[in-house]
């Protein structure tokens, strides 16, 4: 039961939080300059034709009926028509979201696959060797994903390695053309959540070096490596799971600046174009998705939290 009491006022939080990014994005959209209008006539349309395409769309009506016939229309699970192509967005997100979890999924596999094994090493080493992982954590938190991956395609459109820039391939047709397209943005993407996890694993390790079945480990003679296999890689495992599930959020809703700059077909490109062309139904439902995911994500992130440590559901921990 307390459990559930620890988890009640997350999910109510999420709820609030969905609601509040949904009228957020609607009214920002309907009150920047320019409009749909402009996009699809031009500059120089009429204020005639202005007012057939607000009607047709039911943009002429009052902003709090566009978001309540929007929300009742999302509620039901339309998330509206694209107004450039008049196919439903739904269907574009679904067709999108193989292409985002993978670039996802990649740039996760990298992060661990350095992040983990640095941040132990750094953090066994304690600060006064581990001063390399310190500068890695360092750099790559501070090197934006829009200046790592400009200089990666540089540096390989230039050279023509065997990484590709664009011209993406499904990973079920040519597994091996799908991977020289999406290494080099997964790598870019993985860049930050490498310096996330080697820190906080760097940060946990040497927290649990300092307990005291750490030094009765030591004093009855076991050997380093069963001690950081048996005793400290454990213990540390708590603050790494939820920041890693929390980085994966982050990824599945904020990969749109490498989709871009890759010309990578997801879900962050597509929003992106929708932002372009002022297509209200995509823009709307691609910022509310991306919400949707990371607050779910961050739910799993507690409630596997409570799992690892029960301490924490039953309000025990310290």
């Amino acid at each position: 039961m307390r459990l559930i009491g620890y988890l009640l006022p997350r999910i109510a939080i999420a709820l609030v939080t969905t609601l509040g990014v949904s009228i957020l994005v609607f009214l920002a959209l309907r009150f920047i300059p320019g409009g749909y209008a402009d996009i699809l006539l031009g500059p120089f349309v009429t204020p005639e034709a202005r007012a057939a395409i607000a009607q047709r769309y039911g943009l002429d009506q009052p902003v709090v009926f566009q978001f309540a016939h929007w929300l009742f229309s999302l509620l039901q699970g339309d998330f509206g028509v694209s107004m450039v192509t008049q196919k439903p967005v739904i269907d574009e997100f679904l067709r999108r979201a193989p292409v985002t979890l993978e670039l996802a999924m990649i740039a996760l596999f990298v992060a661990l696959a350095f992040g983990v094994p640095l941040g132990v090493a750094s953090g066994v080493a304690g600060r006064a060797r581990g001063g390399f992982g310190r500068v890695i954590g360092a750099v790559g938190a501070s090197v934006p994903d829009v200046v790592l991956g400009s200089a990666l395609i540089f540096v390989f459109s230039v050279w023509s390695l065997w990484f590709r820039v664009g011209g993406y391939v499904p990973f079920s047709e040519a597994p091996v053309e799908n991977m020289r397209v999406m290494l080099l943005p997964g790598l870019t993407l993985s860049v930050f959540g490498v310096a996330l996890i080697l820190r906080t694993t760097r940060d946990a390790v040497m927290q649990v070096m300092t307990e005291g079945h750490i030094t009765t480990a030591v004093a009855r003679g076991e050997r380093p490596r069963d001690i950081i296999r048996l005793h400290v890689l454990r213990n540390a495992a708590i603050p790494v799971v939820t920041v890693v599930t929390t980085y994966f959020g982050f990824l599945l809703s904020g990969a749109v600046v490498v989709e871009v700059l890759f010309s990578i077909p997801g879900i962050g490109l597509y929003t992106f174009n929708g932002l372009l062309n002022r297509d209200y139904a995509i823009v709307q439902a691609g910022v509310l998705i991306a919400a949707l995911v990371f607050i779910s994500i961050n739910m799993v992130s507690d409630i596997l939290y409570a799992a690892i440590d029960p301490r924490v559901g039953t309000g025990t921990r310290r």
